[in-house]
């Protein structure tokens, strides 16, 4: 089973309907956007103008975007999904390997 191991944690206003957890939050309130810059991970859903919970440090589980292997540094996607880094804004390093859109591995934050 994997595990999160958060370490810090805060909240922002969310700007629309955040309803798809463990994916990256930008600092506007939305998801991340493709490379950009990013607080945390959603660590529930939130109604806009609510406060959501964003894990902003340590080990969590993120939702993927494509296939990751071990060790790869990770950025977000135009949903919030972590992906393979390339040009974008580095967030973290995957701990765990990903085949595909859809799965869930760990995250150790930047």
């Amino acid at each position: 089973m994997k595990t999160q191991q958060p370490v810090q944690k805060t909240s922002i206003k969310a700007a629309v309907n955040l309803e798809n957890i463990m994916r990256f939050i930008g600092y506007d309130g939305n998801y991340a956007a493709a490379g950009a810059p990013a607080l945390g991970v959603l660590d529930a859903a939130t109604n806009a103008g609510e406060y959501a919970p964003v894990i902003t440090y340590g080990i969590v589980l993120v939702e993927t975007g494509g296939a990751i292997t071990v060790g790869a540094k990770v950025e977000s996607d135009a949903q919030g999904r972590a992906v393979t880094q390339t040009t974008g804004t580095v967030l973290g390093y995957a701990l765990d390997s990903a085949a595909s859109a859809g799965e869930k591995i760990r995250v150790k934050l930047l």
